[in-house]
């Protein structure tokens, strides 16, 4: 029986059990069979787990007994959140895959991008690929970051939820009054990497995001939240519903079957193109902005900048929502090419690991 370690983001956020339920999918489909995946945490600053990264002791752990490593998916070049023996890297003895991985820069005061303090160091970045059998970067940003250091193994693969919708018969269903209306999306400003002025009027956008929407007359409006982080800010707004659920199935569940998304989280909008349901994005860091345009909905996009006005934004994307159909069948085509090299790329990977399987069992 195959066992393979995934190493990857767990901490607060449900955006990335989202891109893990995408990546299990991808590996059955590449697979053609049930393997053992052993999840860990990237890090074990959000866990309790000792066991955490590719510490020395997962490293010999893996060497034990697993057949392959998955690293991924996840920002994790771009906040330094996995821990890299640096020293026991070199003996991990089964293929590794570098899944969907992301590298951005954020916003300083002037509104100018630059390279977070956390980043992962380029050497690490370098040490993991040079290790790695495959490697494939979540966005174009990413991609030219690793070309741009000589590392000619990644590949582009963008994100796997936009393929997120061939799990849609795995959902749960909801009730009649969770099935419909508005859900807004938000991050707690205060974990938004934007200059301090902008944060400030993050909370002023969305109060006037909501007086907007409620004049549409769409039904509920609910504020959703991807992780308990950002509760408190959703217990501000007195008079409207925050809704947060750890539960991926669920939280899909409300992404399908909800009248109309507006985000700024990209791993709502982008579940919600997928399965079709109307979507309007905001994106404040150059991660986002890059995925956006590496799935070919760059136009749709709306880029928050120092001074705009992103209620008139959301305002032109909702006059333009019958446009939306039409451009998600443009893309239908990119993302099919997509979804082939991830399963080529999977495929390669099974193969490597069936042959270790093979020699060691």
């Amino acid at each position: 029986m195959i066992t393979l370690f995934c190493i990857h983001p767990k901490g607060f956020n449900v955006g990335n059990e989202v891109i893990h339920l995408a990546l299990r999918h991808l590996l059955h489909q590449a697979f053609g069979r049930v393997v053992n995946v052993i999840s860990l945490p990237a890090i074990s600053r959000f866990e309790s787990h000792v066991k955490a990264g590719l510490s020395s002791k997962t490293i010999h752990e893996i060497n034990q007994y697993g057949h392959g490593v998955i690293v991924g998916g996840g920002n994790l070049y771009e906040n330094g959140q996995l821990t890299v023996d640096g020293d026991a890297l070199p003996m991990l003895e089964p293929p590794m895959l570098l899944f969907s991985l992301s590298r951005g820069r954020i916003h300083d005061r002037n509104w100018k991008l630059v390279t977070r303090t956390d980043v992962m160091p380029d050497r690490t970045i370098e040490a993991l690929n040079r290790k790695a059998s495959f490697s494939l970067a979540r966005d174009q940003a990413t991609y030219d970051h690793l070309q741009g250091l000589g590392i000619e193994k990644c590949q582009l693969g963008a994100c796997p939820t936009i393929f997120i919708d061939q799990v849609a018969d795995r959902l749960p269903r909801l009730t009649e009054g969770d099935r419909s209306g508005v859900l807004l999306s938000v991050r707690n400003p205060e974990l938004m990497n934007i200059p301090l002025r902008r944060q400030a009027s993050v909370r002023d956008d969305i109060t006037r995001l909501i007086a907007f929407l409620r004049d549409l007359g769409l039904g509920p409006i609910r504020l959703l939240c991807h992780d308990h982080r950002d509760i408190p800010f959703a217990t501000t707004f007195s008079d409207i519903e925050y809704l947060y659920t750890g539960d991926v199935y669920y939280y899909l569940s409300l992404l399908r079957t909800c009248t109309l998304s507006v985000s700024y989280r990209l791993h709502a909008t982008l579940p919600c193109m997928s399965f079709g349901t109307p979507s309007i994005n905001i994106s404040y860091d150059e991660r986002c902005q890059s995925l956006m345009e590496t799935v070919g909905l760059g136009d749709w996009n709306i880029e928050m900048t120092g001074d705009d006005d992103v209620v008139a934004q959301v305002a032109d994307r909702y006059r333009r929502l019958e446009e939306l159909p039409e451009i998600r069948a443009g893309v239908r085509a990119h993302w099919d090419s997509l979804q082939k090299l991830n399963l080529d790329v999977l495929k390669q990977f099974r193969a490597q690991v069936e042959e270790l399987a093979q020699v060691n069992d």
